[in-house]
């Protein structure tokens, strides 16, 4: 009997030959075989502003999950600008992961996305913190603004101005 013959081109061929899609194929079946457990425990927070006495400008709003991302010395959980148009403003983070968070937040009345300070320092921009937390000189402590976030929906209300 001779030898079956397969040109090239009918050859059959094999998925995901490149190295670069197992990443993906692997973290796809890791999130199959957990199901919806992850998400489980998922948690969202919303964070309202309010008192704002100028209805212009944008909040700029951190979530911070750590004293460090607190401090400036890690990168912040979340971020945004909300658009102020009235006495109140508010965003909903999704997705979080129960735990320890704090809130830092400042009005920028001017646009140029920065707290803007007088020559010594001190904020010419409305800003505030979680808990409505505040400092003697300077920011409050971690352990002032920080708050708990519980599975499922949780909100901070936060006096800006």
């Amino acid at each position: 009997m001779t030898p079956l013959l397969i040109r090239p081109s009918l050859r059959p061929r094999r998925p995901f030959k490149s190295t670069a899609a197992w990443p993906l194929i692997l973290a796809l079946a890791a999130a199959s075989a957990l199901g919806a457990a992850p998400f489980a425990n998922a948690a969202s927070l919303t964070v309202t502003f309010q008192g704002i006495k100028t209805p212009s400008g944008a909040v700029m709003v951190a979530l911070v999950g750590s004293p460090e991302a607190y401090g400036g010395k890690a990168p912040p959980t979340g971020q945004s600008r909300l658009n102020v148009t009235g006495a109140t403003a508010a965003i909903t983070f999704e997705d979080l992961t129960p735990g320890t968070y704090a809130v830092r937040a400042f009005h920028d009345l001017n646009g140029d996305s920065k707290l803007n300070t007088n020559p010594f320092g001190i904020p010419t921009e409305p800003y505030a913190f979680s808990n409505d937390a505040h400092g003697g000189v300077g920011p409050p402590a971690w352990d002032a603004a920080a708050f708990e976030i519980k599975a499922g929906d949780n909100r901070q209300t936060i006096d800006i101005d």
